[in-house]
């Protein structure tokens, strides 16, 4: 056993060192984590650190031997109709990925009280013959629908992991924002850390020029382009990740005073407002159901080399509201960043 030197990888976003090495040693318990933090084996940086510190993309993070897992427990399967659901939503698979359409409200991975309803713990449904299980790439918040990666061996998690760190991979949501962000077309450049005190999971942005005096901020840049507007009242937007925090995309919109509808998190609770809030005075189901969808993906596949491309239909909620709206999904392009022919 020796010490292992891990880099936070830039697809996994910022998290807490807990549970960023759960998700790696999951066969290490809350309170061996917390020991190993607290006499300083475990160490971010070089230096030591707490459990409830966040670790981001960028950053080493020291490994002492661990000790060996316990032989595993027995455990039950999805259910025939979380098996059903989960099959349902593959897009694409071969012996090597698999490409999923995320239904909204289905975790990535397991959290308090949500049990093996996750899209990690139904990956026994997703074999297709093989002995191991697949694995993700990536993440989606449990509310954003849309396209998810899940490798069917380490070698190719590794390579699809080390496409997101070097941004080799095209990413394209879709939203309904309120209001109309001016201009059409632009780029949005906010730091993001972590707020203070009990507001949970939620990012602050933070002014470019102060991410480096401002203690756990990190540099974010997202691209938007407005593709149509309902008036003045609410937007249909394309969303680029250029890097990958933590709720980038809803904190970046709400911050230039446009919240992706249905966004209680960061666009506050009022369903009524007079075109810059939550609801955009769209009111029922629009303003309840968060409106953010992962569209469109386009990565070199790992193995052959050949360039893939995904584009994943609107969850029905969604599909609704263009509808409600009279706006046509399949009249734009793919990825409407691109030049045109």
């Amino acid at each position: 056993m020796t010490v292992e030197l891990r880099t936070v990888a830039e697809d996994e976003g910022e998290a807490r060192l807990d549970r960023w090495l759960r998700r790696h040693y999951p066969h290490l318990t809350q309170g061996t984590v917390e020991r190993l933090c607290r006499t300083g084996q475990v160490r971010v940086d070089g230096a030591r650190a707490k459990a409830s510190d966040r670790v981001g993309p960028g950053m080493t993070v020291r490994i002492p031997p661990l000790p060996d897992a316990a032989p595993p427990r027995p455990t039950a399967g999805p259910s025939d109709a979380d098996a059903a659901m989960i099959q349902a939503a593959v897009l694409w698979h071969d012996p090597h990925l698999i490409v999923l359409n995320k239904p909204p409200g289905l975790p990535s991975q397991g959290g308090s009280g949500q049990g093996g309803r996750h899209v990690d713990g139904l990956t026994a449904a997703l074999t297709f013959g093989y002995k191991e299980r697949p694995k993700l790439v990536h993440r989606l918040d449990k509310d954003t629908s849309g396209l998810l990666l899940l490798a069917r061996t380490d070698r190719v998690a590794r390579r699809l992991a080390e496409a997101f760190r070097d941004r080799a991979t095209r990413k394209v949501y879709w939203a309904v924002v309120a209001g109309v962000p001016s201009p059409r077309r632009g780029t949005i450049r906010y730091g993001l850390a972590k707020a203070p005190g009990a507001q949970g999971e939620r990012m602050l942005c933070i002014h470019p020029d102060r991410v480096g005096a401002t203690e756990g901020a990190r540099h974010a840049t997202t691209d938007y382009a407005v593709i149509e507007a309902l008036g003045s009242r609410a937007a249909w937007v394309a969303l680029v990740p250029v890097t990958g925090r933590t709720h980038q995309l809803r904190a970046h919109m709400a911050e230039i005073g446009h919240p992706v509808a249905g966004d209680a998190k960061y666009g506050g609770s009022g369903q009524e407002n007079r075109g810059t809030g939550w609801g955009a005075q769209l009111g029922g189901e629009i303003s309840r159901k968060l409106h953010l969808h992962a569209r469109f993906i386009a990565f070199d596949h790992p193995v052959t080399g050949a360039r893939m491309r995904f584009v994943a239909p609107l969850p029905p909620h969604m599909a609704r509201t263009w509808d409600t709206f009279g706006w046509r999904p399949d009249a734009v392009p793919d990825d409407p960043f691109e030049p045109a022919g």
